[in-house]
């Protein structure tokens, strides 16, 4: 045993005069390749050997490449946790980045990992600071070496360095494929809940037993190597209950064939597992019903024991070396040392580890190695040993004294193509498949005579031959790796990027250790005694079962069949409730949703009621009704469902006869169910948590009194008792157990309805930031190496900072900035940053949807779905970032914060409750203020409701009215010959017929083929026959409104497969009375709906005949029209001259307000005036009492004999006197009335302005204020 004392604790030590040995690594040249020397010296000898390579004040080497190195020997196997740089004494010389390598022989490196990848070190940016870096992994070795990468360019390499850890001791046991540890236990049986067993190993063989241990009752626990990597199997037990059974089998890691020490971590609690292998834990629940682990007689590692071997498929066992195995608290280790264990299976028992004999080499896209073969010779023959990701790359080529040979891998089989020139012939033949599977692959070529043979893997079965046209002759010369010239060839293999080793030429294996010290051959960009493959999908960063494939330098996700999407499969495809579904504008139907994103709960399919707002989660139906005669355990599947619902319910029911279902509500139940997080309830439908009854119990009306349940009277007679559990955070129910059935007679009938759930607190969680200053400030969560971020906003603010957390290592920032919004966070210790542009600005006081995502791979910023921007990110810096940061809602201190609302925050699939942190926050209120749906009420006439901060305010632009609640009138005094034109464009585009634009003007509606219409307008005159409203097309339709002759309205339409226009005819009134009146017509398809003032509604029906498409709308005219082409000639010939007089108001046909736009100067839109038209409301509220004929008028008096009364003359007096006054006072009112409606239209004076107008009267109308007002004053009730 030993004690590390780590850096980060302040508690030291350096080791062992932290450098023992430094081995200088000087470089010669000569003509063809780099040759490299090894130089020992001693620590003193440091500073003083200039020439030699060193400086004073650290090492510098005498030539700056990447070829240098400095090794360390520390003496023993340390543990090393942290390492200080400095550059050379008061030079130029430093390194600004470095790679680690480390090994325990001085043979087989191995680069430090970290995060997946081989990690480069940043270094110093002067000769003089310390940069220190506390190891995430601690590297166990006893050589290290330094490897500079980049330097100061003005100077040379140079370093000083320390290296901080502690020593490192423990027993290890070399197992030779033969000999066992078994490990005896006290008693024959054991029987436990808790395991606990840790071991480390390293082994360059891929298949063996590690550990192995079982039970007669079918109980075991193994743990070994399969294709290198680590499975865990393990059986706690048979379920008694369905098919399942209790064997659970996890697999971790992989290449674990490397030679380097790997340590593992099994610790079990009941059904509970964490498997550790490397600093990578996984955390599973192993199958069946039973929690502890019997095993017999003992439990054995390296192997497997002969009574066993022998019905375990032909299992190795293991190869290789372990240290430090622990099993339950005993080192087994130390009692193999003590031989306090049975090792009688060893033939020779050491305890060292012997060094290993394979010299790899590592080759990248620009690497080659150059060796000697035999030349003039009538036989080839090469062999090697690689491994690989990448499917196709060059392994070796040689020139021929007539042609080439090219042995290569393409498309994970390796080829090989000859090309012999004289004869023009080009042979090719392939063998094996998957060979780029990261597992050494061995291949075997020999050309002789007239064939050639190719085998893979040594199966000599398989071997490939084929014929050669003539005898080859070698050239003598070999090339391994790929890059480099070869002007002869026409191969179009790319290089091979993977490790080689065990190269034979000429059937001699080549010392590749002569090749490092340049002895034989040369090499170019190639690591020697090293193989640095990583396997990019171990750990696999493709979540939700992505599947993971990989070359050498990436990896890549597959997400089909997933429900996820996303470069690491880790945003889900579907919105989180039947809420986003119904804002989407979907319609009822069964639809899949994600409650939790990103998180771990996948995808399931629900019913939406879209107009009820619910959502029903339906379990399958083999499992919602069940006929029971036994005991039973009914299992959902062990469903877990996070439902961010206002209300849910599930209906549970028990049909009994002889099968009680609690008995009793104190003592223990025969049936429970299981609900949200694995929690056992004793309740049923129709009663609450803690209270072990049914309805009936709760209602006091159960079959037998003295019982809480109707099933609990254990009658012969069918029972039942059902109702609905209604506590959310219980539901749904993952599993019920049935215990009473099993006894002559019981039968019973279990139910388990639907989940079903209302509303969705999450989707309407929000709050308002009514300050610069004001945030919410909340605890990081949780992030893995993927975050992602959501949220919607509203705002009339062009700028603000919406979310900032300042964890370490997770900092990431979004703000707006006009129609921008940008995404900031740090990878590596550098600064990434995305942004997105609207075409349209961002404060519009809408709903905007943000979503951002950091992954492994790529960083991803969009908005409202439709814009996005996406990043490639570096490999390094995706540590799992810490989760004791600070999460900032609006601004943290010092920057402008965010004005507006934000609703639905989620991080990593967890909502944030800004309702409840905004209640106890300054600045910051629950909800969002100007809540249109408590005040959308006030704004009338169709007014759109717009948030503010702490009010609201109501869009007018596509009503025809203004003001602040849309209620005010927008009308004009149309005089003799005005007429004012709408005209609708003919370009393709988006139609605001029909439909509702945000922004006024903005878009100008098109023509549009029409269905369904509404015109409504107001209007008041005296003048008669005219034309109110006339819609035309491009075609011969067209609509029109009329009053006649006798001033009574007329409606025609004209679409279409009529030989004369349907008319509809309001004959019971003469509407040129002077008095306000409203229209309304609305059509749908055939049917027309009229609502004059305040008249009952009339329906009317265009003929079968007649077409219901109003096409291609073109123009709408007020007053008149003014259009040449083919028109009704009655309309033109009666109603047309010589126009309309009076008031129009509130004209608007779908959401098309024309009189609104042409008094409007402030929107853009193509209307036109000719002649007066002035604004004025006229006066347009319609009459809410009709007028009253004289039969039924109190007041008319006619022909009355008053003497015939027989009252007293001074009460007749004062009669008379009173209906003289009235009269009076009638005539002034009409005089009044008449003078201010006529109010300079007979004016003789003239007035400014004569000289544009067209006549006097027009100058005196456009002149005079108060015309404005006349109708203003005179919006009065008039009874009469």
């Amino acid at each position: 045993m030993f004690l590390c004392l780590a850096a980060d604790e302040g508690i030291q030590r350096k080791l062992e005069q932290l450098v023992m040995k430094m081995v200088l690594k000087s470089v010669f040249t000569d003509g063809l390749s780099r040759l490299p020397v090894h130089t020992e010296t001693t620590p003193s000898a440091i500073n003083t050997k200039v020439k030699s390579g060193y400086r004073a004040g650290g090492w510098s080497p005498l030539q700056s490449d990447q070829y240098q190195w400095l090794q360390i020997d520390m003496g023993s196997k340390k543990q090393v946790v942290a390492i200080e740089t400095q550059g050379r004494y008061s030079s130029p010389d430093f390194s600004t980045r470095f790679r680690l390598l480390y090994s325990d022989t001085k043979n087989n490196w191995r680069p430090y990992l970290q995060d997946g990848n081989i990690w480069s070190f940043k270094g110093n940016t002067n000769s003089e600071d310390v940069t220190r870096h506390q190891l995430e992994h601690a590297i166990l070795a006893r050589y290290i070496r330094f490897v500079p990468l980049d330097w100061n360019r003005e100077g040379r390499i140079g370093v000083r360095l320390e290296l901080y850890g502690c020593s490192h001791w423990a027993d290890v046991i070399s197992f030779d494929g033969i000999g066992i540890v078994s490990y005896r236990f006290k008693s024959k049986k054991i029987k436990v809940a808790r395991d606990v067993i840790s071991l480390k190993f390293k082994t360059q063989a891929r298949d063996g037993v590690l550990l192995h241990g079982e039970g007669q009752q079918g109980d075991y626990i193994t743990l070994e190597l399969r294709r290198a990597k680590l499975q865990l199997s393990i059986n706690l037990g048979s379920s008694h209950y369905g098919s399942i059974q209790g064997h659970t089998t996890v697999s971790s890691g992989s290449l674990l064939d490397d030679g380097y020490w790997h340590s593992v971590l099994i610790e079990r609690y009941r059904r509970n597992v964490n498997f550790t292998l490397d600093h990578h834990t996984q955390r599973f629940r192993t199958n069946g019903e039973f929690d502890h682990l019997d095993l017999d007689l003992e439990i054995s590692f390296g192997g497997l024991p002969e009574s066993t071997k022998l019905s375990s498929g032909g299992r190795e066992n293991f190869v290789g070396c372990m240290e430090g195995i622990t099993y339950n608290g005993e080192n087994i280790t130390s009692l193999v040392r003590r031989k306090r264990v049975d090792t009688s299976s060893f033939r020779n028992l050491t305890f060292s580890c012997s060094e290993s004999n394979s010299f790899p080499v590592f080759f990248n896209s620009t690497s080659f190695l150059q060796l000697p073969g035999q030349s003039d010779s009538d036989t080839l023959s090469v062999s090697l040993s690689f491994r690989t990701w990448n499917p196709s790359g060059l392994l070796m080529f040689t020139q021929l004294a007539d042609g080439w040979v090219e042995l290569g891998l393409t498309e994970g089989k390796v080829t090989i193509f000859m090309n012999m020139t004289l004869k023009n012939t080009r042979i090719g033949i392939s063998s094996g498949s998957g060979l780029n599977d990261g597992q050494w692959h061995s291949v075997h070529l020999n050309a002789l005579e007239n064939h050639a043979m190719l085998t893979i893997d040594g199966d000599e079965a398989s071997t490939v031959r084929t014929a050669i046209p003539n005898q080859i002759q070698t050239g003598g010369t070999y090339y391994f790796g790929g890059n480099f010239l070869h002007s002869n060839s026409r191969s179009l293999q790319r290089s091979f990027q993977g490790c080689m080793q065990m190269i034979h030429i000429d059937n001699h294996l080549v010392d590749l250790r002569d090749v490092e010290q340049g002895l034989i051959g040369t090499y170019e960009n190639v690591s020697l005694d090293m193989c640095a493959i990583v396997d990019r999908c171990v750990p696999n960063h493709c979540e939700h079962g992505g599947r993971c494939s990989q070359t050498w330098d990436a990896f890549s996700c597959n997400c089909s069949g997933t429900g996820y999407t996303g470069a690491t499969c880790h945003s889900s495809l579907y919105p989180q409730s039947c809420e986003e579904y119904k804002h989407q504008g979907k319609s009822s139907g069964n639809y899949l949703i994600d409650p939790d994103g990103s998180g771990s709960i996948a995808p399931f399919r629900v019913t939406c009621d879209i107009i009820g707002e619910k959502f029903l989660f339906k379990c399958p139906y083999s499992l919602c009704m069940r006929r029971l005669t036994e005991n039973f355990k009914l299992d959902m599947g062990g469903i877990e469902i996070l439902i961010p619902a206002d209300k849910c319910e599930q209906f549970v029911a028990y049909t009994c006869r002889m099968s009680r279902l609690f008995n009793s509500p104190d003592g223990n139940p025969f049936t429970w169910w299981v609900g949200r997080a694995n929690k056992k309830h004793s309740y049923w439908g129709g009663s609450g948590p803690g209270i072990q009854k049914c309805t009936c119990g709760i209602e006091n009306n159960c079959t037998d009194p003295r019982r809480y349940c109707n099933c609990d009277a254990d009658l012969r007679s069918w029972k039942e008792d059902a109702g609905l559990l209604i506590y959310k955070d219980h539901l749904p129910v993952s599993e019920v157990v049935v215990g009473d059935t099993s006894r002559s007679g019981s039968e019973a009938k279990l139910t388990v309805g639907p989940l079903k759930c209302q509303g969705d607190r999450d989707y309407w969680n929000m709050a308002s930031f009514g300050s610069p200053a004001s945030s919410l400030h909340f605890q990081s969560v949780s992030q893995q190496t993927s975050t992602d971020i959501s949220f919607y906003f509203k705002t009339s603010s062009t700028y603000g900072v919406f979310v900032e957390n300042l964890g370490t290592n997770s900092f990431f920032h979004i703000e707006l900035r006009g129609s921008v919004i940008l995404f900031s966070l740090d990878v590596g210790g550098e600064r990434v940053e995305l942004s997105v542009r609207s075409p349209n600005l961002l404060n519009d006081d809408q709903w905007h949807h943000v979503e951002a995502e950091k992954n492994i791979k790529e960083a991803v910023l969009k908005l409202d779905s439709l814009y996005q921007d996406v990043k490639a990110l570096p490999p390094e810096g995706h540590g799992k970032p810490q989760a004791n940061g600070d999460l900032f809602i609006g601004a943290s201190s010092g920057q402008r914060g965010f004005l507006g609302c934000i609703r639905a925050l989620r991080i990593n699939g967890v909502t944030f409750d800004l309702e409840e942190r905004a209640k106890v926050t300054s600045g910051v209120t629950p909800g969002c203020q100007g809540h249109c749906k408590n005040f959308g009420m006030h704004c009338k006439n169709g007014g759109r409701c717009v948030e503010l901060y702490n009010a609201y305010s109501c869009d007018c632009s596509l009503t025809a009215y203004d003001g602040p609640f849309c209620t005010n009138d927008v009308g004009g005094y149309f005089e003799t010959g005005t007429v004012v034109r709408y005209d609708f464009l003919s370009q393709a585009g988006p139609s605001l017929l029909g439909e509702v634009k945000p922004t006024p003007g903005a878009s100008v509606p098109v023509e549009s083929n029409l269905t369904k219409e509404e015109l409504v307008f107001s209007f008041s005159t005296y003048s008669a026959p005219s034309i109110l409203v006339y819609i035309s097309s491009r075609t011969q339709d067209y609509m029109a409104v009329v009053l006649r002759h006798n001033g009574t309205l007329q409606i025609r339409y004209s679409l279409g497969g009529l030989s004369e226009p349907y008319t509809i005819d309001v004959d019971h009134r003469n509407m040129a009375n002077g008095q306000p009146h409203s229209v309304n017509i609305t059509r749908s398809l055939r049917e027309i709906k009229l609502q004059l003032d305040h008249y009952p509604l009339a329906t009317y029906n265009l003929p079968e005949s007649s077409d219901t498409h109003f096409n291609l709308v073109k123009s709408i005219f007020l007053g008149k029209v003014f259009e040449t082409g083919q028109i009704d000639p009655i309309l033109i010939e009666r109603y047309n001259t010589p126009g309309f007089v009076g008031c129009l108001s509130r004209v608007q046909l779908n959401s098309v307000a024309p009189l609104k736009a042409a008094l409007r100067s402030s929107m853009t839109v193509p209307v036109s005036t000719h002649g007066i038209l002035v604004p004025s409301n006229c006066g347009a509220s319609p009459l809410t009492i009709s007028p009253m004929i004289s039969a039924n008028d109190p007041w008319h008096i006619e022909a009355v004999n008053l003497s015939a009364l027989n009252l007293p003359d001074d009460v007749l007096f004062a009669g008379i006197i009173s209906v003289v006054i009235f009269s009076v006072l009638c005539i002034l009112v009409f005089a009044i009335r008449h003078l201010f409606r006529h109010k300079g239209s007979y004016h003789t004076n003239e007035a400014k302005g004569a000289e544009s107008a067209d006549c006097a009267d027009a100058a005196i109308i456009v002149n005079d204020p108060a015309f404005t007002e006349t109708i203003d004053e005179s919006k009065k009730e008039w009874f009469i």
